[in-house]
C-alpha cells in the first residue's frame, strides 16, 4: 500500500511538472516554426493540456484497466467544470470576450451528448472509439480554421501576451518538448500502477479511482493554468483551456482507450450517475458563459455553485462506494 501511495504522489508531482514543460516546449517550437499565435493557443496548447489524460488513459488501457481510463476522462471533465472553473471564478470572475469560445460552448455540449449516445447500449466498441477519434481530428481541423479566421478575436491578444512570457530558444524548446513527453509517460506509468494497486487493496473499482484520484491529478495542470490566467486578466484563455480540454477528453482520451481495449460492458453507474453529472455541469457552463443577452460572465456566486456541485457529486460517489 505504501509503495502504491508513493507512486501516486510522485506520479502526480512529476505529471504536473512535465506537462507544464511539455506545453511550453510545444508552444515555443510551434512559434519558431512560424505558426500563428491563435493556432498555437487553440491547437498546440489545447492538445498539450490534455496530454496527461491521454497518456494516463492509454497506459491504463494497455494495462487492461479500461474502466480507469474512462473514469479518468469523465472525472477530469467533472473536475475541470466543477472544481477548476469554480475555483477560478472565485479567484477572479470570468468575463467571456472571445467569439471563438462562444462557438465552442455549444460544440462541447453536442460532443457530450454524442458520447452519451455511444455509451447508451452499455458498451464502447472499437468502431465507436474510432468514431470518437475521427471526431477528434475533425475538431482539430475546425480549430485550425477558426484560429486562422479569428484574427482580431479577444483570445488572440491574450494568447500573444501569454506566449511572449514563455519565449525560449528553439534548442531549449525542442529539449523540453522531448523531455516533457518522456517524463509524462514515466509519471503516468507510475500513477496508473499506484492507482490500480490502491483500488485493489481498498476493494474499490477502477472506475471510481479514475473518477476521483486519477481525474483530480491529471486536472492539476488545468487548475494551475486557469487560476494563473484569470489572475492576469486572461479570462478567455482560462475558460478556453478548460472547454478545449473537455472536448479533447471526450473525443481523444475515451477514443484512444477504447481503440486499445474495447469495453464490452460499461458500469451502469456511468449512465445513471457520472455522465448525467458531467452533462449537467456542461449545461450550467453553457448557460453561464454563453451570454444569451450580452457578454458571457461567470461570477463568484456561480463559481461557488460549481464548486458545491463538485463537492456534492463526490459525496454521492463516496456514499455509493460505502453502501455498495
Amino acid at each position: 500500500m505504501i509503495p502504491a501511495l508513493l507512486a501516486i504522489v510522485g506520479g502526480f508531482a512529476l505529471l504536473v511538472w512535465s506537462a507544464d514543460r511539455f506545453v511550453d516546449g510545444a508552444a515555443a517550437t510551434a512559434g519558431h516554426a512560424g505558426m500563428p499565435s491563435l493556432v498555437i493557443g487553440m491547437v498546440i496548447v489545447g492538445f498539450g493540456t490534455s496530454a496527461p489524460e491521454m497518456v494516463v488513459s492509454a497506459m491504463a488501457a494497455l494495462d487492461g484497466n479500461p474502466d480507469l481510463a474512462l473514469g479518468n476522462a469523465l472525472g477530469s471533465n467533472i473536475v475541470n467544470t466543477g472544481l477548476v472553473l469554480g475555483v477560478t471564478a472565485l479567484v477572479a470572475p470570468i468575463v467571456v470576450h472571445s467569439k471563438i469560445i462562444r462557438r465552442e460552448l455549444p460544440l462541447l455540449f453536442g460532443i457530450g451528448l454524442a458520447a452519451g449516445i455511444l455509451f447508451w447500449d452499455g458498451a464502447l466498441t472499437r468502431p465507436e472509439s474510432l468514431l470518437l477519434l475521427l471526431g477528434f481530428f475533425a475538431l482539430i481541423g475546425w480549430s485550425l480554421v477558426a484560429a486562422l479566421r479569428g484574427h482580431g478575436d479577444a483570445l488572440e491578444a491574450e494568447t500573444v501576451q501569454e506566449l511572449e512570457s514563455h519565449a525560449m530558444t528553439l534548442g531549449r524548446a525542442l529539449f523540453w518538448l522531448a523531455a516533457g513527453l518522456v517524463l509524462l509517460i514515466v509519471s503516468s506509468r507510475g500513477l496508473v500502477w499506484g492507482a490500480v494497486n490502491v483500488a485493489q487493496t481498498l476493494g474499490v473499482s477502477d472506475l471510481v479511482i479514475g473518477l476521483t484520484i486519477v481525474a483530480l491529478g491529471t486536472s492539476l495542470p488545468e487548475l494551475a493554468a486557469s487560476v494563473m490566467a484569470a489572475r492576469k486578466g486572461e479570462h478567455d484563455i482560462a475558460l478556453g483551456n478548460l472547454v478545449g480540454s473537455n472536448m479533447f477528453n471526450l473525443l481523444a482520451v475515451v477514443g484512444i482507450a477504447g481503440v486499445i481495449m474495447p469495453m464490452p460492458t460499461l458500469a451502469p453507474a456511468i449512465l445513471t450517475r457520472d455522465w448525467p453529472v458531467m452533462m449537467g455541469l456542461i449545461a450550467a457552463l453553457f448557460v453561464m458563459a454563453y451570454g444569451f443577452r450580452g457578454q458571457g460572465r461567470i461570477n463568484r456566486l456561480e463559481g461557488a455553485l460549481l464548486v458545491l456541485a463538485f463537492v456534492a457529486y463526490n459525496t454521492w460517489l463516496v456514499a455509493s462506494v460505502m453502501t455498495g
